[in-house]
């Protein structure tokens, strides 16, 4: 998998076909195409990485390559498909590892999401904690051009001060920091050290439980 940007050029332009006929008819006429283009690579790059990040974590890393089907039960779009490749890396109860291919961006990121109840209360009272030295590294990720996704909430929630010196941290119910990568030139490297940059912020949820 060292000819990643050939990859993504594949699965992109797979992608860009799917957006331009997003129902069941098409799909199933290139259903080979699409196993050729995105879940066959994807598994791939899903295993290659997958031994790697055992490796840098200690901890097992199984790759899930999310499904192309859209649940659409709750949504005004009603197409069937996902435009995009999404692949984890998770041991099934810590922090995981992201990657993600559109026809927007190409991107890697490590972090939690969509925490609930009491993952998100033991979040909340580590930020309470730790949110200082958190917000100290996530800058210094910024500086070297990785990015956070805006916060969830609009206000910080109870019992915690509106004021709180970690105010944005705890308006969140995910933690996630991204780096987009560059189409033309990323490599499995590239996307490799992504993730050894990210390890800060690996280390830090695992803390959540």
């Amino acid at each position: 998998m060292d000819e990643l940007a050939s990859v993504i050029g594949t699965a992109q332009d797979f992608l860009r076909q799917l957006h331009a006929n997003n129902n069941r008819d098409w799909f199933q006429d290139h259903k080979k195409d699409y196993e050729a283009a995105i879940k066959n690579p994807g598994n791939a790059i899903g295993e290659t990485l997958g031994v790697r990040l055992a490796q840098l974590t200690g901890r097992e890393a199984t790759h899930k390559l999310f499904r192309i089907n859209r649940d659409v039960r709750f949504s005004k779009d009603k197409t069937p498909y996902n435009t995009h490749l999404h692949l984890l890396w998770s041991d099934g109860a810590g922090p995981g590892f992201f990657f993600g291919i559109s026809l927007e961006y190409v991107t890697a990121g490590c972090g939690v999401m969509g925490l609930q109840k009491e993952r998100l209360d033991a979040y909340r009272a580590l930020i309470d904690q730790e949110g200082k030295a958190l917000a100290a590294g996530i800058d210094d990720l910024k500086n070297k051009g990785f990015r956070l996704d805006e916060p969830e909430l609009k206000r910080v929630p109870a019992p915690y001060a509106k004021d709180h010196d970690s105010a944005d941290l705890l308006r969140r119910k995910s933690l996630a920091v991204w780096n987009d990568l560059d189409v033309e030139t990323v490599s499995i490297e590239h996307v490799f050290q992504s993730f050894e940059t990210l390890m800060p912020i690996y280390r830090f949820c695992e803390k959540i439980g």
